[in-house]
């Protein structure tokens, strides 16, 4: 008797769970985005939450949260019921948080559920035309030239952008100073200005500027070019063989929120992935699609904060 009542309540939580999961969702979605509004982030996240937006038939709100490389918008997913009306969308500086930030008030592995990758896209080493500099092996000749009075800007310590000037330092040996901004757009704007040498913008968000000449692209962070910049050459090609970085983004949920929602989503990710016009608007930014499984993207995510805790600690990278 008492082994019947025992499956009875087990069959009336997973039916209920069940019927959760069937009503999800039942009122507006956010979105958190740990950078600003027209960073590359933002920008993917926008595009996917309009169109998720008409299949739930509820509002998905994209909130902005920028600071502290993206920990802060972060730790306010991580603080959300995991009910999946908050979730998160974030940026390769995910996996380097945990690495350069010694105190964050969440855990990156314990405290998040892997949903999805939205896209990926090479940074785009950008420069003002005032500057003089050519290409890549001008940059770097220059800053060897002239050690420790060259900067560059990011998105934020830790960010991607951060990362990829990172790697970039330690592949060539110069000498430059990290100036991190908020995001994207004020890293841009000082960049212009010439407030800052460089800066390794993610390829959407310079392309504007790029084709109004208002920058300089010397060279794309990807093992092959981009199809919207095609007669840019990548790091690789400008005398730094094997370099390749990756701004990868992609879409996470509180932990313990429910598996059925968590599929749910990720499957309607995909089906938006597949639709005419958001491939069309990747392809016009020069993202591309990462197609994974969830067990996929877990891996992808924990082989990135392996790889990334070895680049920060070569670097030497502290918070600022």
């Amino acid at each position: 008797m008492r082994i019947a009542r025992t499956l009875v309540a087990l069959a009336a939580v997973f039916w209920a769970a069940a019927a959760a999961a069937q009503a999800w969702p039942s009122k507006p979605v956010r979105v958190v985005v740990p950078f600003t509004a027209g960073s590359a982030t933002d920008i993917l996240a926008r595009t996917f939450a309009q169109k998720l937006q008409e299949y739930w038939g509820q509002s998905v709100i994209v909130d902005n949260r920028p600071g502290a490389g993206g920990t802060i918008g972060t730790g306010i997913v991580a603080k959300s019921p995991p009910d999946g009306y908050t979730l998160l969308v974030h940026s390769a500086a995910y996996a380097v948080n945990p690495s350069i930030y010694p105190d964050l008030p969440f855990d990156t592995l314990k405290d998040f559920v892997e949903i999805a990758p939205l896209g990926g896209q090479p940074n785009v080493l950008v420069v003002a035309p005032a500057s003089g500099i050519k290409s890549v092996s001008d940059l770097i000749a220059q800053a060897k030239a002239k050690p420790g009075q060259f900067n560059y800007g990011s998105a934020g310590t830790g960010s991607g952008t951060h990362m990829n000037a990172e790697k970039f330092k330690l592949a060539t040996g110069i000498d430059a100073v990290h100036v991190p901004y908020k995001g994207t757009p004020e890293a841009l704007t000082d960049t212009m200005a010439g407030r800052v040498t460089y800066f390794f913008s993610p390829i959407s968000a310079a392309l504007p500027n790029i084709r109004e000449g208002k920058l300089v692209a010397l060279a794309v962070s990807t093992a092959k070019r981009s199809s919207v910049l095609p007669n840019v050459p990548t790091i690789a090609e400008s005398g730094l063989p094997g370099f390749d970085y990756n701004l990868w983004i992609g879409m996470f949920a509180p932990a313990g929120t429910p598996a059925d929602i968590v599929d749910k989503i990720a499957k309607d990710l995909a089906k938006v992935m597949q639709l005419p016009d958001v491939k069309e608007r990747l392809a016009g930014m020069g993202a591309e699609a990462m197609p994974m499984s969830q067990t996929e993207f877990t891996k992808f995510v924990n082989d990135e904060i392996a790889d990334a805790a070895k680049v920060v600690k070569a670097a030497d990278i502290k918070v600022q």
